[in-house]
């Protein structure tokens, strides 16, 4: 029998987590690995697997407490020595192990690993392969496809569709398990990181989960106040600017920003540039020198914020 590490699968780094820690852990890897963003790949579904597996058992407190036990002994002290043991009775990622926590399993289901290949040579796993892409702000917020080419140590081409999440984070990674270098002597593949940026658009800026965008006005708008029609990223709103508004100030409309990964959105903050007139009629030219003569506001005379 040989002991899988739930916590590794789950990318927790020790056993000394919170039920709400190995959720969160749980619910990044299963996004990360879902069938939906892996479509075709054996490996990220059985990776799916394993982190479902790994959730059922750290989620229930009499089986983690069973767990961790036998995880203190195994990672604490008898990791090293496992890993240097030779492949014999290694036949079973999780056989009689898992039937600790939740009975019998098709072991049709689970495929026999081994440390040595048939001729005795050590099995060695392929290289990681990392690249990256640039895909519009409106493309990570709602989701999309990408196809990518990458030259492989032969010169060929091998293309990939790659589905990005709704929602991905600025320079988040999506990983295609096996898609890398070959492994030799039975290895595993390596894996295909793909680095994901976002690019910023004329419309919208990124910082954090906020966007960022201009709201232009007109003179009199600034001075008297207005109610503006702002487009965000997914639908229009109502903007209140309040008279006395100055360029470069900044009003921001709550939840109306970019996905912040737990369900929720930061905010749209819009940046008011007050626009002037460049081509004026006879009679608007007329209304800015009435108001020239009779206004006494001097603003060189005011403190800039």
């Amino acid at each position: 029998m040989i002991f899988k590490d739930y916590y590794k699968i789950l990318d927790l780094e020790s056993n000394k987590v919170t039920a709400e820690q190995i959720k969160v852990a749980y619910r990044e890897q299963a996004k990360k690995y879902h069938p939906d963003v892996n479509v075709g790949n054996k490996n990220a579904e059985e990776r799916f697997k394993d982190i479902n597996e790994a959730y059922r058992v750290l989620s229930e407190a009499n089986a983690k407490r069973k767990y961790d036990r036998m995880w203190n002994n195994y990672v604490g002290k008898r990791k090293a020595k496992a890993e240097a043991a030779s492949g014999q009775g290694k036949t079973s990622i999780v056989g009689d192990f898992f039937n600790m926590f939740f009975g019998s399993i098709d072991n049709k289901k689970m495929e026999a690993r081994t440390t040595t290949s048939k001729n005795g040579n050590v099995a060695k796993k392929g290289e990681n392969i990392e690249t990256e892409i640039t895909i519009s702000i409106k493309d990570a917020f709602n989701g999309a496809y990408k196809k990518i080419s990458l030259r492989t140590v032969n010169g060929t081409m091998r293309s990939f569709d790659v589905k990005i999440p709704a929602g991905i984070q600025n320079h988040e990674k999506i990983r295609l398990i096996g898609q890398g270098k070959k492994g030799e002597h039975g290895g595993k593949n390596g894996d295909l990181f793909i680095k994901i940026n976002i690019e910023d658009d004329p419309n919208y800026k990124l910082i954090g989960y906020d966007l960022y965008k201009y709201l232009p006005i007109t003179p009199w708008e600034a001075a008297l106040g207005t109610k503006a029609s702002l487009s965000t990223i997914d639908e229009d709103v109502n903007v209140i600017v309040p008279k006395g508004t100055q360029s470069g100030e900044l009003i921001r409309i709550g939840g109306k920003g970019y996905k912040d990964g737990k369900g929720s959105r930061g905010d749209l903050v819009a940046e008011v540039k007050i626009m002037v007139p460049t081509n004026m009629s006879e009679k608007e030219a007329e209304l800015f020198k009435d108001l020239s003569e009779v206004s006494k506001f001097e603003p060189r005379t005011m403190k800039l914020k």
